[in-house]
């Protein structure tokens, strides 16, 4: 992590690629129009701005970053959820130019310090670890770390194929749990179900004292976790956590 926060900026992005991970989530990937990268810690997030397209009107909304630092692209795992800034994003075409101002947030993973880790995302809240873990394996950390994964559904797994090769590479203990198994979505599911609890974070995580637990989802599963770890009477200090929505 930089002794001081990296410099804001704000500048134009151009759309790069649109991939289709899941029913309701979509990467996308810009590229900078000047070819420079932007400095930023893993954790952190950007002002994503629509530009509005000829009109006066401007969109913006914040998405945390799933690239790894030094990238040559911003990725963002977006929940397609037609609201006022992704119905925009509904109709993007690569090419598409728009303003990224940032790096912004508090959120940040420092290898070095941070040994031992717990890692919990909720859907889309995976997408600032995915930046932590892309950083562990490009500089070759060996950091111990679990991280839990809640979904509603198996199809809804976000970066699956990366996550796994990210599990082999790296020292990395990997829980999925499922919270809606439903037959119809979820037939074949042989791994964890229910919601993030005192009692999964003890078998998959024993040693959970020892490590910095780091939470990113939506307001009321991070609220939910964070009551979890109370119980299980992790202090504070060993606390962080990423909130949207």
């Amino acid at each position: 992590m930089a002794v001081q926060p990296p410099s804001i900026v704000n500048k134009p992005y151009r759309l790069a690629e649109i991939i289709k991970e899941t029913p309701d989530v979509d990467t996308f990937r810009f590229k900078s129009e000047d070819g420079s990268k932007l400095a930023f810690d893993p954790g952190m997030f950007v002002m994503l701005t629509w530009p509005g397209k000829g009109t006066e009107q401007k969109i913006t909304r914040a998405f945390s970053i799933a690239s790894a630092p030094n990238s040559d692209e911003l990725e963002f795992e977006i929940h397609m959820i037609h609201g006022r800034f992704t119905s925009k994003l509904d109709s993007a075409k690569v090419g598409d130019i728009y303003t990224v101002t940032g790096p912004y947030g508090q959120f940040r993973f420092v290898p070095k310090e941070d040994r031992k880790v717990l890692f919990i995302a909720g859907g889309t809240g995976l997408a600032p670890f995915m930046s932590m873990l892309r950083e562990l394996r490009i500089n070759g950390y060996d950091n111990d770390v679990v991280l839990l994964y809640s979904v509603r559904y198996p199809d809804e797994i976000i970066r699956k194929d990366e996550l796994k090769e990210l599990e082999a590479a790296l020292k990395l203990k990997m829980v999925i749990c499922v919270t809606r198994p439903t037959e119809e979505r979820s037939a074949g599911w042989i791994g964890e179900t229910g919601h993030v609890s005192a009692e999964m974070v003890k078998k998959h995580a024993p040693d959970f004292m020892d490590r910095t637990a780091y939470i990113c989802g939506p307001l009321g599963f991070v609220k939910a976790v964070q009551d979890v770890l109370t119980q299980l009477n992790v202090p504070k200090e060993k606390v962080k956590a990423d909130v949207w929505g």
